[in-house]
């Protein structure tokens, strides 16, 4: 069983490694002899060789079939995150692991430009860290969404952006020629605007400030730019979502979202122990007021109410939200992305007719 450990570790959100659910054996990560303390660990960067680079989705409550995400785990480290359970299914943990063993998809872009130059290919939206943030640290380095995003912009396909971290302006150059077709919009996902809560929440993210201005950056080159109150954590950050959708508005951003936190499989165990590792003192009325949107339980999967819960505490945070969206003038709708303008891109292969 995983060794106790009470001491957070610097720059990651997890403390341990969760058994795999998969698994019948598990591997953690010795705690150092002097300190007591798991050390930090380095991030490995380990080489995806998946077939398929789009993935299909066909959840009833997410707007979009398909998905790109050139890098599977998630340096960002948010204790919160939905997608930590995925690393199981890899054979790693959804603790340590999903944060420092990082699946890289180093030919993303070769086969992106494959898929959009078959004649199999419809145009439609394609939805970027659908799952784990495109442009988490390792992207600085590795530059592999930006040679997707260059793929994009040669067919002009549109696509949808999702993400935390600032580097997303890096990319302006192809951000820009899409929007010339309509085809192009980024949201920034901003949790809260608290520098200290931010930075153990999700402890590699650009820190909240540089979202918003990284909001204000897109807005001022005319690409279209919204903001994800996401997620909304009750009895922690939930009293900050007025203030988040006045600041990103005032930055430039047209459209807000929002979802309230969801703790699937193994994040159900880790985010209570961070609680009590950071917040001690909230604990209990964070998970009580979740148990109370989630119906008595700490997740609740059903399509419909997963994203935004049930019951009078949910309601209200509804309401809020869609009275002050409606106050500081925000869109109710995303623009639709538009596929008129594409085109098939070269791939410099002979294909037979």
């Amino acid at each position: 069983m995983p060794k106790d450990s009470q001491n957070p570790i610097r720059g990651r959100g997890a403390s341990d490694n969760p058994m795999n659910r998969f698994e019948d054996e598990y591997l953690d990560y010795d705690l150092d002899e002097e300190t007591g303390q798991r050390p930090a660990q380095k991030t490995k960067l380990i080489r995806d060789d998946t077939r398929e680079i789009l993935s299909q989705n066909n959840s009833p409550d997410i707007p979009f079939t398909y998905g790109l995400n050139p890098y599977r785990g998630c340096e960002h480290g948010c204790i919160y995150c939905y997608a930590r359970p995925t690393h199981e299914f890899l054979g790693f943990s959804s603790g340590l692991d999903f944060e420092s063993r990082i699946m890289v998809k180093y030919d993303a872009a070769e086969k992106l430009r494959v898929k959009f130059a078959s004649r199999s290919w419809t145009p439609e939206p394609v939805i970027m860290s659908g799952v784990t943030d495109s442009f988490q640290p390792v992207e600085r380095k590795l530059q592999i969404s930006r040679a997707c995003l260059e793929v994009f912009a040669e067919a002009r396909n549109p696509v949808g952006i999702i993400t935390k971290n600032y580097l997303v302006t890096r990319d302006m150059d192809f951000l820009s020629q899409l929007a010339e077709y309509d085809a192009v919009h980024v949201t920034l996902s901003i949790t809260t605007l608290d520098r200290d809560l931010a930075r153990v929440m999700e402890p590699r993210t650009s820190q909240p400030n540089r979202r918003l201005q990284a909001i204000e950056k897109l807005a001022d080159a005319g690409i279209p730019v919204g903001v994800n109150v996401a997620p909304i954590i009750p009895g922690l950050t939930d009293h900050e979502c007025v203030n988040i959708l006045r600041q990103a508005r005032e930055a430039g951003a047209t459209y807000a979202g929002y979802t309230i936190v969801r703790l699937p499989h193994s994040v159900k165990d880790l985010f209570p122990k961070w609680l009590e590792q950071h917040f001690p003192e909230r604990k209990d009325k964070v998970l009580n007021r979740i148990r109370d949107i989630r119906g008595g339980k700490l997740y609740e999967s059903t399509f419909g109410k997963r994203f935004s819960g049930e019951g009078a505490f949910s309601d209200q945070i509804r309401k809020m939200f869609h009275i002050h969206t409606r106050k500081f003038g925000y869109r109710e709708t995303w623009e639709p992305l538009s596929a008129e303008a594409f085109r098939r891109p070269e791939t410099g292969q002979l294909h037979l007719f």
